[in-house]
């Protein structure tokens, strides 16, 4: 039983291409821990959780610049409402005096000055009245709409937070699986050729893919079928070194 499984063993490391396809496994296996290491980057810029976290930093966004817009408008109306209430304040001051002095004037035409200018502070004062009242209206409307605003606020941070945490926790997830994949693909470099890894290196840099399957007369790396010859190439050149370079697209071609 020894004999025949020492000459079965033999036989696997000694048949024609026996070592080629040790290299041509290793090639793959190379190929699948970067081709999920790609797929895993891909998936990490996609993710619906980052959609979900733009989606909530916009409305927070949104809804900070109602916030600033209302406040800001509170602010200007205050000052409207100030400015009206000391502009009333001088008018008032002045219409005294007028009247004060119309109980000392004699000539009529005096005292049909002092009242003409009596009349325009009062249509003053009604002006300001007019719009302290506008002011004060509106005032009260965004009050309201103030205190209705803020009273969203703790929902909206607490959404966001949630996606903010919800992305953390796939990221995590993705960036542990990207780093047992990089542990694997330095054992899988590790018995390779450093010319092999190189070229390796280098297709995958051109190409995306570096190693495809040759199946058929059909690349898999490129989909384009090789001739009759170039098959027959492509199988001596691979019987002696273990892959071969697809004559289409120049990728590591495992026959």
């Amino acid at each position: 039983m020894t004999d025949a499984a020492d000459t079965a063993d033999n036989a696997e490391l000694s048949a024609p291409g026996g070592t080629d396809v040790s290299l041509a496994s290793q090639l793959l296996t190379l190929q699948r821990i970067d081709t999920e290491a790609d797929q895993l980057v891909v998936r990490r810029k996609r993710l619906p959780e980052r959609d979900d976290l733009a989606t909530r930093t916009s409305q927070m966004t949104t809804w900070e610049k109602r916030r600033t817009q209302l406040v800001q408008r509170l602010g200007e109306l205050t000052a409207v409402i100030e400015s009206a209430e000391a502009a009333n304040a001088e008018l008032t001051t002045d219409r005294e005096r007028l009247e004060a002095q119309m109980k000392t004037v004699i000539a009529p035409r005096e005292a049909e000055a002092l009242m003409h200018e009596i009349e325009t502070i009062d249509g003053k004062r009604d002006e300001l009245d007019d719009e302290e009242l506008a002011a004060l209206e509106e005032q009260a409307a965004l009050d309201d709409d103030l205190t209705a605003h803020l009273g969203t606020e703790e929902s909206l941070r607490a959404a966001l937070r949630s996606s903010d945490e919800a992305l953390a926790r796939v990221c995590d997830d993705i960036d542990a699986e990207l780093a047992g994949l990089a542990d694997q693909r330095v054992a899988a470099l590790e018995p390779l050729d450093s010319s092999v890894a190189s070229h390796y290196d280098a297709v995958r840099s051109s190409a995306g893919v570096a190693v495809a399957e040759l199946k058929g007369h059909r690349c898999e790396g490129c989909h384009l079928d090789l001739s009759a010859a170039e098959v027959d190439t492509a199988k001596e050149e691979a019987a002696e070194s273990g892959f071969t370079d697809c004559p289409q697209c120049g990728r590591m071609l495992i026959v």
